[in-house]
């Protein structure tokens, strides 16, 4: 429903391992070619992402300059990073000017959507209470808090009109079980669409959350982010100009994370130094 999409294509991450897939993506492809693209542009910078810009045949292809997995050799037109430091969204913003548009100007990410009130209604939303948004989950073990810390930090937090609500996706399920196991908790994950995972976001007060795919949306509805940062690197990744604070783990004792591969890496839990009554502190001071 947003006015400024024409049209979606999907894409299956793991299809091409299998001969039913591989079909699907191809059939897609050919959907993209019919609708005669005029430009490409690729702000994921992998060589499967450059090879669907390419094979679509976009007349022209502009993508980030990676340095991995030759996908800019697939482009016209090459965005190296303007420093070291940038943000990513600044990053994919400066792809703009090459096309002649701006990057500054008003605008409003992701509007709301009243017609969903009614169905979070539905899953347990109730007006008046504080509502604090736990994003337990994220896709690379390393990066993730420690649940049994989220469930000390509710309990620090629990009390008066404070109510949690768990978000994530149907693979965040049993973290989702455990942290709902008391009253004051509704256990989302699995259960909302991706706009309803968005109003669930904007209706809370504060949103605590691990480097997810959540604590962006959060960032870009204007809702506060306390937002846990371990392995990966928060200036280039973290929540884009949100209200809110970044904690950071204390990870310089950690050789995988010097080598910055950590965030594949087994067995590294840098994570557990950020204390959950640092956290605490800092979804109190979002008040």
């Amino acid at each position: 429903m947003d006015p400024d999409i024409a049209a979606l294509h999907y894409f299956e991450r793991n299809a091409w391992s299998e001969a039913q897939g591989l079909c699907r993506s191809l059939e897609r492809i050919g959907q993209m070619r019919r609708e005669q693209f005029d430009v490409a542009i690729d702000l994921q910078g992998l060589a499967r992402s450059a090879l669907h810009g390419w094979a679509a045949r976009g007349a022209y292809r502009i993508g980030l300059q990676q340095n991995r997995e030759c996908a800019a050799l697939f482009y016209d037109e090459r965005v190296e990073r303007p420093t070291p430091e940038t943000h990513a969204v600044d990053w994919c913003r400066a792809v703009l000017p090459r096309l002649g548009l701006q990057t500054d100007g008003e605008f409003e990410w992701m509007p709301e959507r009243p017609w969903l009130n009614k169905r979070l209604t539905e899953q347990g939303y109730e007006a008046g209470p504080r509502w604090v948004v736990l994003c337990p989950g994220t896709r690379w073990p390393s990066k993730q808090w420690p649940v049994e810390y989220f469930e000390q930090l509710m309990g620090e937090l629990a009390g008066g009109s404070v109510r949690f609500a768990v978000v994530g996706s149907g693979a965040e399920k049993i973290l989702g079980k455990r942290l709902a196991g008391r009253k004051d908790c509704v256990d989302l994950t699995g259960k909302t669409t991706l706009p309803e995972m968005t109003e669930w976001l904007r209706a809370s007060s504060v949103v605590v959350t691990n480097d997810s795919g959540p604590m962006h949306v959060a960032a870009a509805v204007g809702t506060p982010v306390i937002a846990l940062f371990g392995p990966t690197n928060a200036s280039k990744t973290g929540p884009y100009h949100a209200r809110g604070t970044v904690l950071a783990a204390d990870s310089k004792d950690c050789a995988v994370c010097a080598r910055g591969l950590s965030y594949r890496a087994e067995g590294c839990d840098c994570m557990r130094s950020i204390a959950p009554t640092t956290v605490a502190e800092a979804v109190a001071a979002c008040e």
